[in-house]
């Protein structure tokens, strides 16, 4: 079943008649092809919209809708209100997370006849379960930032800051085939570990730094996305506690992990490991999160995840422990949840503390 025939098979859960497609991330899942543009899913036919900057790349990449490119004398509602009368269309879903006020305001004053319905979750469920073609993707995001990993290693030296570092990252995936990054590289060395989403800044790496890097790149319109912790010269007893207590609170996360059980469990299996090694309350963000077209994705593995886990689902597995002042690690992993285990893809090495 094609993505477009799995949008089809869902309307009805949605009480609507066709649905609108105008989000990027909706696009690329739904058209294969995403610019500043509008699609629109009905039953019996499909239509993209765009206009003169994307024709060549829609009229390649758009294989089961109608493509349609705006000029001067009509606009998008124009050929929207065309499919909508053409296909007796009077619910009409919209991706309604996505959408700016200014934009539903368009749509609302422009379109006649015809209701719009929020349906945000039918396109974002679906996301939710990666198919194979969606993993082979992924993969190769991965082997891109797994490479860049292995090359940052290298290149590590006392005295140089952590943004030198973050740029160096950022290179090491783009001449590797990288699109873009996920998100801007976190590098956070010495104290500025303890900070999650640290910003790289000119402090200088220190012999008996922890070095926490968390980074990923854009292959194919899908992202990457992995954590190492490394350290620079010697560790103390405190920190190699705090490293490898961290990577059993991750394999604990994924000895869980399947298709089928709650986001939260996983979350609770992890943090169970981290409270009884006397580090309560030092991990305040979830376990996990989904990811493929957008880094962030649902569904989510942390306190709050009561969504079951669906095959295919891309999750990272990104345990933590911070202390302010000190240091911190994180671990993470993109793992594919399958009917009674998991699948890592993320392939460097975690299992012993990396000293430089």
């Amino acid at each position: 079943m094609s993505r477009i025939q799995k949008i089809v098979a869902k309307l009805n859960e949605y009480h609507i008649d066709a649905m609108l497609v105008t989000s990027h991330p909706g696009e690329l899942y739904a058209f294969g092809c995403n610019g500043e543009s509008y699609g629109i899913i009905a039953p019996k036919a499909a239509r993209y919209i765009t206009d003169s900057r994307y024709t060549e790349v829609a009229q390649e990449s758009v294989k089961e809708a109608e493509v349609v490119i705006v000029d001067g004398q009509r606009n998008y509602a124009a050929y929207i209100q065309e499919f909508v009368d053409a296909h007796g269309i009077k619910a009409l879903g919209i991706e309604d997370s996505y959408m700016s006020l200014g934009q539903y305001n368009y749509l609302k004053d422009n379109l006649k006849g015809v209701e719009l319905v929020y349906a945000n979750d039918l396109i974002v469920t679906l996301r939710g379960a990666k198919d194979e073609e969606e993993l082979a993707i992924m993969q190769e995001a991965q082997r891109i930032t797994d490479e860049a990993f292995t090359a940052i290693l290298d290149y590590i030296k006392p005295g140089m800051t952590e943004a030198q570092i973050a740029a160096q990252l950022t290179f090491e995936q783009m001449a590797r085939g990288a699109q873009r990054m996920s998100f801007p590289a976190i590098v956070a060395s010495g104290p500025n570990g303890s900070r999650p989403h640290a910003i790289p800044g000119m402090r200088q790496i220190q012999k008996g730094d922890l070095i926490t890097m968390d980074f990923g790149c854009v292959y194919k319109g899908y992202c990457s996305d992995m954590t190492r912790t490394i350290a620079v010269g010697s560790v103390s007893p405190e920190q190699e506690k705090v490293y490898y207590t961290v990577l059993a609170a991750q394999k604990a996360g994924m000895a869980v992990s399947k298709a089928g059980v709650l986001g939260m469990d996983i979350h609770n299996a992890a943090v169970k490991v981290l409270d009884e090694a006397g580090y309560p309350g030092l991990m305040g963000h979830g376990y996990g999160h989904s990811l493929g077209i957008e880094v962030h994705e649902a569904p989510n593995a942390n306190s709050r995840g009561t969504t079951p886990m669906p095959v295919g689902a891309m999750v990272s597995a990104e345990p933590g422990i911070y202390i302010p002042g000190k240091f911190g690690v994180r671990i993470e992993d993109c793992v594919r949840m399958l009917d009674g285990g998991c699948m890592s893809i993320t392939k460097s090495p975690k299992n012993e503390l990396i000293i430089l």
